[in-house]
């Protein structure tokens, strides 16, 4: 297949969003996320029905969550769609659930949240759970439900190293037809967040400035929109924190 010129793909870029991947093949394991990936692997034989899985932000749970669902048929819902869903519809037809960011639950749906926990138990179901802590560090109010989490297993992904942020960053830019050499990813390991997300939102800012300015990714150019986006704060530079 040709590789779309740079004309060609500002033309393209007009009328289409590039959306990550979120398939089990695109989710790059490396010691940072080995035990959760492993853990997923081994569904459905886990020691309880519901598994946390909990890190900071912009670590790929969110891409671990997606992940899981289109390979085992879960249903993926957010936790700020749950609030006055059945649960049992949630499970219909399905071999469990995936809340993503299910720390949010906390308050308004906590009681649905408790109602999945004990059907998914209950019906021999399975509900896979991310957040961004524990769930002891959770301010459940009901005890039922800080009770049932807190017998859950749970397990950690940690902040991305350089060779997960390198192996990301690389796949960010092949999945947008982007062609940088290693001195460019050297150059942007050392000044980004250890985040995936800010990889993605680096990239993609990359990616129309070299379509809007019709200029390769090189070094000079990435300094100057991480000067730009360090001025002013944001989550792709190195000194701001990722939502």
């Amino acid at each position: 297949m040709r590789v779309p010129a740079v004309s060609d793909r500002a033309q393209l870029a007009l009328g289409f969003v590039s959306s990550p991947a979120m398939g089990c093949a695109d989710f790059l394991v490396a010691d940072s996320n080995a035990d959760a990936a492993g853990w997923l692997r081994r569904w459905p034989v886990w020691p309880t029905p519901t598994l946390i899985v909990h890190g900071p932000g912009g670590c790929g749970k969110t891409h671990l969550a997606h992940a899981f669902a289109g390979r085992t048929g879960a249903s993926l819902v957010s936790a700020r769609e749950l609030a006055g869903i059945d649960p049992l519809a949630i499970l219909a037809g399905t071999p469990g659930a995936v809340i993503d960011d299910a720390q949010a639950c906390v308050g308004d749906s906590e009681r649905i949240l408790l109602h999945l926990v004990n059907a998914v138990g209950e019906t021999g179901r399975t509900l896979l759970l991310t957040a961004r802590q524990p769930a002891a560090h959770w301010p459940i109010a009901l005890a039922d439900l800080r009770s049932r989490l807190k017998a859950a297993t749970s397990v950690g992904i940690g902040e991305a190293d350089d060779a997960l942020m390198r192996a990301v960053l690389g796949k960010l830019f092949v999945e947008r037809q982007l062609r940088v050499g290693e001195e460019v990813l050297s150059y942007i390991l050392a000044r980004i967040e250890r985040s995936v997300a800010a990889a993605g939102l680096l990239v993609a800012r990359l990616d129309a400035e070299a379509l809007a300015t019709q200029r390769p990714v090189t070094i000079p150019l990435v300094r100057k929109l991480l000067d730009e986006k360090s001025e002013r704060g944001d989550p792709s530079g190195s000194g701001s924190p990722e939502c």
